[in-house]
């Protein structure tokens, strides 16, 4: 009897559910960190195709505190009526086993809709400094132990991670100064207060063709079709090093199924859109269009492999 009356109220939502013929009102959306940054980017260009499309405003909304933590937490615990949504980036899985008190589960506490775009990370330092590729820099950091600086967007980050490291991989040593988001972090590079930071591609390359930065090298395994001229960090010097950032639509837990199915069905439309794709490969960022249990797989994958990475490298998180 238990058993059928779930059923019932089960149907009964998802009728219900329908009749509201969602989007019926604005959706926010909420980007964990400062606007200008990778994950506010990707959010902006992806919101206006769904304002388009579904004809609801997709408020972007920043709240950068607490390396992404305090949006995420605002999102697991609002209504899960599919008009709070989450725009992640993958700082939200590689943190997931480090922080020793998380107020939230990636897994449990949200509803993955829709991986976007992958884009590998990009090693920059300020004009000023001599080292011009991956190699003169770690020499240059060699001779300087601890008495550098690299910037990143929060601890547990995936550019904090990342930066541990190509650390240990290079032997260096450079303190770690976190910042609200990536784009404090990169205003701290021009203003030489750290000198050396992983971040995202399409926020990096401007500064770098502006002249006011130096791109050292790429995180992935292959050159990157927006920097093809760009050596990747594993050719120049450390074998093997690959940091893939990701960023993706989540919902909280229990958001009605119809809901995810048609955010998933419109960001995949707007994907494959020929001048979206085109606006997000010229800035270094694959789209990545794939089904929601996809998504949740790879959350899941990343949560993994960094765990492990940071229990090896020694770094906890408060």
């Amino acid at each position: 009897m238990r058993k059928l009356i779930g059923v019932l109220v089960v149907l009964f939502a998802s009728a219900a559910f329908g009749a509201d013929e969602y989007p019926a009102r604005a959706v926010r959306v909420i980007v964990p960190f400062a606007p200008g940054g990778g994950t506010d980017i990707v959010a902006r260009i992806l919101g206006q195709q769904l304002s388009q499309k579904l004809g609801q405003s997709f408020v972007i909304e920043n709240r950068p505190a607490g390396s992404g933590i305090v949006g995420a937490d605002l999102v697991a615990k609002a209504p899960a009526d599919g008009y709070t949504l989450l725009f992640a980036f993958s700082s939200l899985s590689s943190s997931a086993k480090l922080f020793s008190h998380l107020p939230y589960d990636p897994i449990r506490d949200f509803a993955p809709v829709a991986l976007a775009t992958t884009s590998p990370l990009l090693a920059v330092v300020p004009a000023s400094l001599p080292a011009k590729n991956v190699g003169e820099f770690i020499a240059y950091a060699r001779e300087r132990p601890g008495k550098l600086n690299y910037g990143s967007s929060g601890p547990g980050s995936s550019p904090h991670l990342a930066t541990e490291l190509f650390l240990s991989m290079s032997g260096t040593q450079m303190a770690h100064i976190a910042y609200k988001g990536i784009a404090p972090a990169i205003t701290a590079l021009l203003a030489d207060e750290v000198q050396f930071s992983l971040v995202p591609i399409a926020v990096g390359m401007p500064h770098v063709r502006s002249g006011r930065l130096r791109a050292l090298g790429v995180a992935g395994l292959t050159r990157s079709s927006a920097a093809p001229d760009l050596p990747t960090i594993a050719e120049s010097g450390l074998p093997g090093f690959e940091v893939i950032g990701w960023w993706g639509v989540l919902a909280p837990a229990k958001t009605p199924r119809a809901a995810v199915d048609l955010l998933n069905r419109e960001l995949r439309r707007a994907l494959e859109a020929p001048d979206v794709r085109r606006t997000l490969l010229d800035q270094g960022m694959d789209p990545a269009p794939g089904t929601p249990e996809q998504f949740g797989a790879l959350i899941k994958t990343d949560m993994d492999k960094w765990g492990e990475i940071g229990r090896r490298l020694g770094v906890k998180l408060d």
